[in-house]
Parts: C-alpha cells; structure tokens; sequence
C-alpha cells in the first residue's frame, strides 16, 4: 500500500512530532497523551521499526510509566481490540441496535451531529461483529511491549472506564456510566446469544451496513472525515474483502495524504474550498488589477466547480441527511457535504464575481445556483438565531452528557456557531444587494435574529469565543465584521463597542495580536508567552478593527500592526510558519499552511484601501 518513499516521509513526520518526553500529542503543540503515544508507536512498529530504536523504547516508556494501555480512552481502545491488542469486553458497549430505534425518541442517531453519528456508525458494526484482525507475531510482541501484567492476565471488566489523567479533558458523568455499564451487564448479554442475535444483533448490523454505504456513495467514499474514512473503509472489508466497496475506498486514501516539511501525515478531509474563498477575497480587496486577474479567475472557477449540486440521492432524509443542492463543502463537490459558513463564504465570492466583467472573470454562476446557495443559509438558522454548520439542530442540549469521547466537548448534537452566523449575514447582505427582490422578508427576519445571537453570546469581557480558530481574537473578528455588514456601528452598537474594546486591550507591545491555543480548552484569553504576536492573529485583529470602523477613532493601534505585517515579510512574500490556529472541538487543533500567507495579504488589502498613511513615523 505505501510505497518506500511514503515510509521515509511517514517517519519523518512521526520523528519531528516526538515530545520531549517521549510521546506523542493530540496536535503538533499538544502535551503527550495515551491515545497518540500508543498508535504512533504502533504506527512505527507496523513499519518496521524495531521495539528497541530510540523512537520506539522512549515512546513505549511513556506508555508504561502510565500504567500501559489499559487507560487508553475509548476510540483507543476501539482500535486495539480491532488490532487485536485488547478485548472487546474492555469496552463500553457500541450497539448497532442503536440504528433500529423508532426515530422519534430523544437518544436516537437522526438527533445527533453527523461527525458523532457517523464516527459510531461505523463503530458500532465492527462491535457487533467483534471484529478481530489476525493475529500475526507483530501482534503477538505488541501485546507483551504495551501492558505492564500478562496479556492474558487483564481484567478486562474493570478497565472499560479507565482512562489516562493526560486524555481526560472532558469526563464521563455518571448519568452516562450507569448507561454504559446497564448496556454492558443487561443488554449485550442477551443481544450476542440466540435467538436475539439472529432476530434482532443480525438485522440492526444490516440496517448499519445499509447507512455505512449510502454514506460512501454520498461521498464518493471521501466520506464525512479521516476518522469515519477508515471505520467505513475496514467494515466494507469485513463485509465482502473482494467488493466494489473496499475497492472504491482505497482508490480514494490519496485523497487524505498531505506532504508537508515536517513529513507526510493524513488531514483531515482537506480544506480547498475553505482555502479558496479567503484568498480570492484577499486578491480581490487588494485591487492589484491586472496582476491578479489570472489567479483570481482560476480560484473563483474552482469555487464554481466545487458547489453541490444535487441534494443526496435517494430518501436522503430518511438517512438523516439535510438538503445540500446549492452548497459548497469545506474541500470539494466530491465531499458532498453542506457547510453553512463554506457556503456563505463561497457565496460572497460569487457575488463579488457577478461585478467584474465576463472577459476578466470567466462564466458566471447562474442565479438560480446562488438562490439555492441561499435557501441553505436559511435553513440552516438554529432556534437562538445562530447558524449551525452542517445540518439543522435536532437533539437537546441535554445529550451533551451523553458524550463518550474523553478528549473532545460538544460532539453529540450539532450547535451554533457565532463564526457560520457571521459569515451567514456578510453573504445575505451582499446577496440583498445584487438581489433586492427574492426573500427579502425572510432574509430581513434573518439578519435580525442573527445579529440578536451574535449580541446575546458575547463574553463577559467583549470578545466571543472562538469555536473553529484560535480563539477569541479569531471568532472576535467575526462577530465585529457580522455586525458591521448588518449596519451595526460602534457608535450605535454596544457589543461593537465591546468587541473593539477587547482587541485594542489586548494588542501586543509590538503592534500585533498573539494568542495560544490554550485558550480554547481553557475557555479563557490566553496570550502567548512573552506577549508575542502572530501575523494571523495580527490580521485579524485589523480585519475586526478596520470593518468596526477604528480608523474614523484612533489609526495608531492599525498603523502599528500593519508595520509589523509589513517588516516582517520575506523577500518572496511569504511569511513564515507560526503557532497553529485552527480548532476542533474545544481541544484539538488544526493547521491552516495557507493562513499564514492569506490573511496578512488581506489585512494589508483592507488597511491600503480604508486606512490613510499615518503622518509622522510611528
């Protein structure tokens, strides 16, 4: 499956992310935890690396210093007794009957988020059917180098909730224990013995089955994301090794491999369409003419291409899908699914393209594609007035108890996000002016309930959390540019006001804005040491400020970031790679290479065109 060269960059990139300590993060500036330490190690010994090699013996120290494998959270021991390497009885209970129960109660798939659903989905038919790969002497070692006590000598029982204090960030409650174990002692006793495995186990591993292939084929077998992509990858080859499906699935691993410096990895679905929107908005502010008229036309003909369609095949909402014609994916079409914020960033690209002329932009997107676009905004418009990602808000606060997963927070239902409500009202508000006529009502009601939200969640001290970038100074730079498109001003406008506030008292001695990404576990502003800056979070910042209309108050905090954009730029442009910035879920983070580049050339656009030169050296 990987060729030599893959190996090399494989290790290199496992090398170069190799703690201090031994182990390995969540992230590339994450503290070691259990679950990283433990596949990264085996990730290597599958490769070929001996359990002896500097790399191996210091990562397998971490691991026993900790107590061995046994306190590895719950996907971690998912894997391992997929590998063979644990035991399915050291595991909470995933039951695919789970996806037989009548749609209309409150703990039901149809109410989930679909990155939770779709994690599970999977999940829970390799537990059904207690897959176990072979166990090759590869194996065999591994079970003696990662537990302290015999293999055969575990008590597998009384492991199912353990896990390591360095995974631990969001805990089971008891409510959710008492359901893990009444699945474990009650249920699965009698659901894995005849009759019920026949009458009831066999039909609720079809009904899953049935969902993990309408997934696939909705995807183009992309699937949602990484972690799906090798659950429903494996169950098609549980389910026929020789079949279309498995066969399809590998022809679509490439899609997931990235080379960077550090090595090769695999992302986490790709982030085209994301990347796309923001440097055709940057291009497009600067104003550069007829320098920038080849990339911008080949970067908005990309967009074009990547819009959905279609909605998904067949009884889509009898597989718990929402609407996805007229949207675009956070990568590509291929993905297939709806994204509000990619859709409404999308979209004021579009519009900005329906002002250029034919000659210098190519073909237009036909009105009734950006009508479509539209009518998924709108319908993606939670109760509170914020929008949500992917699909509507189904499931109740409430289940967020329920969460299995030890290291991520609010994954079982879909939320609301002040970022995807932001971008919503930049889009319909472009949207209106090119198209006065359509839905002007509901887009009105629209903005006016979005604009409540943004005011109604904003933090204690002005900013608003960041739920997909680091962190506050990303999502305060949204909020302020949301409320500007919807006609709010500082001198009108109190959570404008606020927000301002926060960003000049937080600016660095050297101009600029900095931030750590322990501010989105931590929920607090977390500046980085020494007060340093970023050049992402110093173009943000000036984003925010510039669209709040700082340079009708005081220029000297934009003339003193746009300096330090400005010095520190490399010869060819570029700028080089800082603290990561992006966020999933509270914990995890991200890499966005292209942010680096983007945002500061957008900052600098915005700064040029709105911002007069100071008059006196600063």
């Amino acid at each position: 499956m990987f060729p030599p060269e893959y190996r090399k960059e494989i290790f290199r990139y496992i090398y170069n992310h190799q703690n201090e300590d031994g182990g390995w993060g969540l992230h590339i500036e994450s503290h070691s935890n259990m679950f990283c330490t433990t596949f990264s190690y085996i990730c290597l010994r599958m490769l070929g690396v001996g359990p002896d090699e500097e790399a191996c013996a210091r990562g397998r120290k971490w691991i026993l210093d900790r107590g061995g494998v046994t306190s590895i959270p719950s996907w971690g021991k998912t894997w391992l007794s997929i590998l063979g390497l644990f035991d399915w009885s050291g595991c909470n209970p995933m039951p695919p009957e789970f996806w037989i129960l009548p749609t209309a109660l409150p703990v039901h798939p149809a109410k989930m988020w679909c990155y939770c659903r779709l994690v599970y989905m999977p999940m829970s038919y390799l537990y059904g059917k207690r897959f176990v790969g072979p166990i090759t002497p590869l194996i065999l070692s591994l079970r003696e180098e990662l537990y302290l006590r015999p293999y055969e000598s575990v008590k597998w029982k009384q492991v199912r909730h353990l896990c390591a204090k360095e995974d631990l960030y969001y805990p089971h409650s008891l409510i959710q224990d008492f359901l893990w174990d009444s699945l474990y002692l009650m249920s699965e006793p009698l659901l894995t013995r005849w009759p019920f495995n026949q009458l009831i186990r066999k039909k609720a591993l079809e009904v899953t089955m049935k969902h993990i292939h309408y997934e696939d084929e909705s995807s183009r077998y992309i699937t949602i994301g990484c972690v799906e992509k090798v659950l429903c990858m494996l169950s098609c080859w549980v389910e026929d090794p020789d079949g279309v499906a498995f066969k399809r699935h590998l022809a679509r691993v490439p899609d997931y491999l990235w080379v960077g410096e550090d090595g090769m990895k695999g992302q986490s679905f790709g982030s085209q369409l994301w990347d796309a929107t923001f440097c055709f908005q940057a291009l497009y502010t600067s104003g550069l003419g007829e320098e920038i008229k080849p990339p911008l036309a080949k970067s908005f003909d990309f967009i074009k291409k990547c819009q959905v369609v279609d909605n998904p095949a067949g009884d889509f909402m009898g597989m718990y899908r929402h609407i996805s014609k007229g949207s675009w994916t956070f990568s590509d079409q291929d993905h297939g699914w709806q994204l509000s914020d990619c859709t409404a960033e999308a979209l004021k690209c579009v519009l900005f393209a329906q002002m250029l002329p034919t000659e210098y932009i190519g073909e237009k997107l036909d009105p009734q594609m950006i009508f479509e676009a539209v009518t998924i905004i709108l319908s993606l418009q939670g109760p509170r007035g914020g929008l949500a990602g992917w699909e509507p808000i189904r499931g109740e606060m409430w289940l967020e108890k329920l969460n299995p997963m030890e290291f991520l927070e609010n994954i079982v239902i879909e939320h609301d996000y002040v970022e995807c409500t932001s971008s919503a009202i930049q889009g319909v508000v472009m949207f209106m002016k090119l198209y006065p006529g359509h839905r002007k009502n509901e887009i009105e009601t629209f903005i006016a309930r979005a604009v409540e939200y943004i005011e109604m969640i904003q933090m204690p001290d002005g900013s608003w959390y960041g739920n997909w970038g680091v962190c506050f100074i990303y999502s305060t730079w949204f909020a302020l540019v949301g409320l500007a498109a919807a006609g709010k001003t500082y001198s009108n406008n109190q959570a404008m006001r606020r927000g301002v506030d926060f960003l000049l008292r937080v600016q660095s001695p050297d101009g600029g804005w900095g931030e750590s990404y322990l501010a989105c576990p931590n929920k607090i502003y977390t500046p980085l040491e020494e007060n340093r800056s970023t050049y992402v979070h110093t173009a943000w910042a000036m984003l925010g400020l510039i669209h709040a209309g700082q340079v009708d108050r005081d220029r000297t905090p934009l003339h003193r970031a746009a300096k330090l954009l400005i010095n520190f730029q490399a010869e060819d442009g570029s700028y080089p790679q800082q603290e990561i910035t992006g966020v999933f879920k509270n914990n995890c983070m991200l890499h966005f290479p292209i942010y680096k580049n983007v945002f500061p050339l957008w900052a600098l656009a915005e700064y040029r065109k709105n911002v007069p030169l100071p008059s006196k050296k600063l």
